[in-house]
């Protein structure tokens, strides 16, 4: 495997070399599930039931939320995913192509189901329980993630979960690294996992309990992530961002002082897909040469929009609305460096 890049050394190479034409490829490799979302006063404790005041069904799955979060972002983004012959398959395939997205690497299987995600949420206090089923996306075979083999050998940065069958992974990670792009892992849904496994990433981004599982560490506070940060440097990660809710996003690269981006205070109404508008704004800024801390401003400004919405995917933010909040906030350094789209 050739070695790693972080991405404040990507963002010198930026500066130092001729200004680029476009910002780096990215890619996702991922879960697609469909989101069978109910709202109600409250979540049911063991053996309630409660009557819900909400129910929609969407697309999903934090692969496919984190592409579309990339690609309303401004990125130019390619989702490698699978998904089942069902009729939950529409439900991908017409979002897609309304978003205008790139469908060549999602696959299909006639035996496994299109993923699917329960998601119950509190329409008081916008906290939300999921349950995840990853059908199809879990059936991902090697075979199918190397006829991707000339995207990964092109893009940039490359972006994975822990929603899919994650034999497939190493073999992309290692591709990627080939030509010198960055590859990141947002550990999630929360599980234990080798930590040779996270050592391949250039960049993790746990949320507290996640940082928490993998750790050892119980991450509350500054203090707490940093000892959890330390942790992941010394699985062989060198770069970290654990987020912490409102309190904002611990960032830490290797060698240097960790510190918090402050969230964007705003009107919460549904938290369920707030990590995911994290990551895929945050790829797509270190796409265009963004160093880690204004990456990760700008990825704190597109999480803060997507909580402001019901849904995960239908409630991405895009780059006209990420940017006006930048400005409103006096991120103006953030502002203006690439087309504005959506």
């Amino acid at each position: 495997m050739a070695g790693k890049n972080t991405s404040a050394e990507k963002a010198a190479a930026e500066k130092a070399a001729p200004e680029k034409a476009a910002p780096e490829k990215v890619v996702v490799l991922g879960s697609f599930v469909v989101d069978l979302m109910g709202r109600s006063h409250h979540l049911p404790a063991p053996g309630e039931t409660v009557m819900g005041s909400f129910f929609r069904i969407g697309p999903g799955g934090k692969g496919s939320n984190q592409a579309v979060a990339a690609h309303r972002a401004g990125a130019d983004v390619h989702l490698i995913t699978k998904i089942g012959k069902d009729v939950f398959r529409s439900v991908a395939l017409d979002f897609y192509k309304a978003e205008g997205m790139d469908c060549s690497y999602i696959f299909e299987d006639a035996q496994e189901m299109t993923g699917a995600a329960l998601i119950l949420v509190d329409e008081n206090t916008s906290e939300n329980s999921i349950l995840v089923h990853s059908g199809a996306c879990g059936a991902i075979t090697a075979d199918e993630v190397s006829k991707a083999d000339t995207l990964l050998a092109a893009c940039g940065i490359l972006l994975c979960q822990l929603e899919i069958n994650l034999e497939v992974v190493p073999a992309a990670v290692e591709r990627v690294h080939e030509r010198g792009g960055l590859a990141v892992l947002n550990p999630a849904p929360a599980k234990e996992i080798d930590p040779a496994y996270i050592g391949m990433f250039d960049l993790v981004t746990p949320n507290e309990i996640e940082a928490s599982i993998l750790t050892g560490v119980t991450v509350t506070d500054l203090a707490s992530a940093r000892m959890a940060a330390d942790q992941f440097n010394r699985m062989g990660v060198a770069e970290v961002i654990i987020t912490l809710g409102s309190q904002g996003a611990f960032i830490q690269p290797r060698g240097k002082e960790g510190r918090i981006i402050p969230a964007f205070p705003v009107n919460v109404v549904d938290t369920t897909g707030a990590g995911d508008a994290f990551n895929g704004a945050l790829v797509t800024a270190l796409a265009e040469g963004q160093t880690l801390e204004n990456a990760a401003e700008f990825a704190m400004a597109a999480a803060a929009l997507s909580v402001t919405k019901i849904g995960t995917a239908p409630a991405m933010a895009f780059r006209n609305d990420i940017e006006k909040l930048l400005l409103a906030r006096g991120r103006r350094s953030l502002v203006g460096k690439h087309p504005v789209t959506g």
